[in-house]
């Protein structure tokens, strides 16, 4: 495998992707918070201080897909179509499990917005309820599947996940 992010002086670059077929592109990403029963309890129930957890980590994390090219250097920036967080609270582990689904149609993938979207939506959920659980862990930041461009779609196997 070839690295594209070097020039031929071997300094970094944004790739180039003028030649490339604008397709639609789908990137999924998750995050898991995971924390102590209390504090997940007052999540749902609204018991934080800071106010509506959920409703500024999505906001956060939307915000966050949008700005990525503004933080990670060789990221293009793209026109987005799409941002949808989604928190999945699962008591039985203590745990929020944040999935970021981003679309655009261009001529590169939009896999950093969606785990940059989840990784600022987790972060998010940490700030503001870290003054009732300062030991929650932010755990298992990764693709879940993309599908566009010449490598079509993928899928991450349940066995990776492990």
């Amino acid at each position: 495998m070839e690295f594209t992010h070097f020039n031929n002086a071997g300094y970094a670059r944004m790739v180039d992707v003028s030649e490339k077929n604008d397709t639609v592109r789908v990137a999924t990403a998750q995050a898991v918070v995971h924390m102590q029963p209390s504090t997940l309890a007052a999540i749902k129930g609204g018991g934080v201080k800071k106010g509506d957890v959920l409703g500024v980590a999505q906001v956060a994390g939307v915000m966050a897909a949008k700005q990525t090219s503004n933080i990670i250097p060789m990221c293009h920036p793209l026109m987005l179509t799409s941002i949808d967080i989604a928190f999945e609270t699962d008591e039985a582990d203590s745990r929020i499990v944040i999935c970021c689904q981003v679309k655009t149609t261009g001529k590169t993938g939009v896999e950093m917005e969606a785990i940059n979207g989840v990784s600022i939506a987790a972060m998010t959920i940490y700030d503001m309820s870290k003054a009732i659980d300062r030991w929650m862990t932010i755990t298992d930041i990764m693709l879940l599947e993309k599908s566009g461009g010449k490598n079509g779609s993928v899928k991450r196997l349940e066995a990776q996940l492990d």
